[in-house]
């Protein structure tokens, strides 16, 4: 145990300074969810003898069934893992299908959010395969029995999930099979069934996920294509496999922040943060200290926008993006007194489940998976409950952008888990969901729990700052009036007083001397649970 982890632990701050008032979960073994159900879930799978990895597929798939409205077996997933000897990083994110057509595109002003021109093919189940068959300690079908037991039997919906669903019928209630399986929309405690999801659980899980990619789970979604014009074929499904990568790892004060490299956003987050790494920590919660995040976040943000895509699209490189001498001089254009609307360009040649798991081993998870925008496409292939995503709404319809639609190509993602290591240890598996929220999200966390010594709950229940794709700054109920004030006077176009929903959700799970420390964000009706 290094000097530094130790004097940060003895620093750590445990009082609840926010409104939530949550304590913040110690254990051996932990869990950190956005459902409880799910939670549970995960943490049966720790107590039967799995590890970290059988925890979180069995949260991650449970959450398939009790959280629709934010992800489902349609998703793409990413994930990063501490193995209890190095750091290893999946990205399951689905391809667009080979037979789509960008001309049939170039008259829209938008890419499409609903319906089969938005489906990308669905990752999330290659990365329960890959990580169970890497990693895994309990058999795979194991790890689907919780869910398969409230998709038969019923789980009561519980009051966040209820009011995004009842939200959502409006959006899809012209969508005949999503409306069959759906509707009508439960009440918060309202038990809901979904048996057509509970067969295709039991033929994923028995056929170790052949059934969906190779199989009549595969064959059904090719069936539902074709009838209605859609470009997903078996082929796109056959192909899809997650990759395993090597995580990017970039320097903050005394930890490191590591990120999955592109068609991610979590570069964004780095960026911001080795900007920031240039300035001294201001006071907790002050003007000047988010009046620096803002700035260095909007660096960050405008590189994510024009430069992330599919690896094999980029222009500009990771290393490049992230080169010292550009982020020195992107630094010194950041006025400490005043906002800039409009910010600097490197000078270089919205709905998502997030959860963590570690075990008394030492392996730590985290994990996303999402539809993108609450249930997705809109899409549920007839017999199986299969939601499909609608990840394809992320491409660009800019010929010159590298982010540019094209078949066979990975769209730009939103939806990053994040991981920071401490003197070559794990210290924080952790993740804010929420889309364009999630890589601020990762800046106000790692600087609260590393600048600031807050443990992970207060760290979560602080009130946040959201930057907008145009740049002007949100505040989320709760914030100091005179703070956004202040902020406003240093030019920062400022939003006072909104809601929950706009700020995502964190689930983190801190590493210590004696265990670990997790925090569930009361912006969800997640827990963290542990023994």
């Amino acid at each position: 145990m290094s000097d530094q982890r130790a004097r940060f632990e003895t620093l750590l701050d445990f009082s609840q300074s926010y409104a939530s008032r949550r304590s913040p979960v110690c254990a051996q073994n932990i869990v950190a969810t956005s459902q409880p159900l799910a939670a549970e879930a995960g943490l049966h799978a720790l107590r039967r003898g799995g590890n970290a990895v059988d925890a979180a597929l069995a949260a991650a798939i449970t959450l398939t069934v009790v959280e629709p409205c934010s992800n489902g077996v349609g998703s793409d997933a990413f994930a990063i893992l501490w193995t209890g000897e190095e750091l290893v990083g999946l990205n399951a994110s689905g391809r667009a299908p080979m037979a789509l057509d960008p001309a049939a595109f170039a008259s829209r002003a938008h890419m499409p959010t609903l319906g089969w021109d938005s489906v990308t093919v669905p990752g999330a189940v290659s990365a329960w395969v890959a990580l169970s068959k890497r990693f895994g300690q309990l058999g795979f079908e194991e790890v689907f029995e919780s869910a398969i037991h409230y998709a038969k039997h019923g789980f009561q919906v519980g009051p966040i999930t209820a009011l995004h669903w009842q939200a959502s019928a409006k959006i899809y209630k012209d969508f005949k099979e999503w409306a069959q399986h759906f509707l009508p929309a439960p009440k918060a405690g309202e038990v809901f069934r979904r048996p057509d999801l509970a067969e295709t659980l039991e033929r994923i899980a028995e056929s170790q996920g052949e059934a969906f990619y190779r199989g009549e789970l595969a064959e059904a979604m090719q069936r539902a294509s074709l009838s209605a014009g859609g470009a997903l074929r078996l082929a796109d499904l056959e192909t899809q496999a997650a990759e395993w990568v090597n995580p990017i790892a970039s320097p903050y004060r005394h930890i490191r922040l590591h990120e999955l490299p592109p068609n991610g956003q979590g570069l964004a987050a780095q960026i911001a943060l080795s900007i920031l790494n240039r300035f001294e920590a201001p006071p907790r919660d002050s003007p000047d200290a988010i009046h620096l995040q803002v700035e260095a976040m909007k660096i960050g943000i405008r590189a994510a926008f024009d430069h992330i895509a599919d690896m094999d699209a980029m222009r500009m490189s990771v290393e490049e993006l992230l080169d010292r001498d550009s982020l020195e001089r992107a630094a010194a254009e950041i006025n400490p007194r005043r906002a800039r609307r409009n910010p600097v360009a490197l000078p270089t040649s919205t709905d998502t489940v997030y959860l963590a798991a570690a075990d008394e081993g030492g392996m730590m998870v985290s994990f996303i998976q999402s539809n993108y925008m609450g249930f997705g496409s809109g899409i549920v292939v007839p017999g199986t409950g299969i939601s499909l995503q609608n990840r394809g709404a992320c491409f660009s319809l800019d010929p010159d952008h590298p982010n540019h639609i094209a078949p066979g190509k990975r769209p730009f993602h939103t939806i990053i888990p994040g991981f920071v290591t401490q003197s070559g240890q794990p210290r924080l598996s952790f993740g804010v969901m929420g889309g364009h929220m999630q890589h601020q999200g990762h800046l106000q966390m790692v600087t609260r729990l590393f600048d600031y010594g807050q443990n992970p709950q207060a760290a979560s229940d602080a009130p946040r700052w959201h930057l907008f794709p145009n740049y002007d700054l949100g505040f989320e109920t709760g914030t100091d009036p005179r703070l956004i004030k202040q902020l406003a006077q240093r030019g920062h176009q400022v939003h006072p007083d909104l809601g929950a929903e706009l700020f995502g959700g964190a689930q983190l799970i801190l590493r210590s001397d004696s265990g670990y420390i997790a925090g569930s964000d009361h912006r969800k009706e997640g827990q963290a649970v542990g023994f």
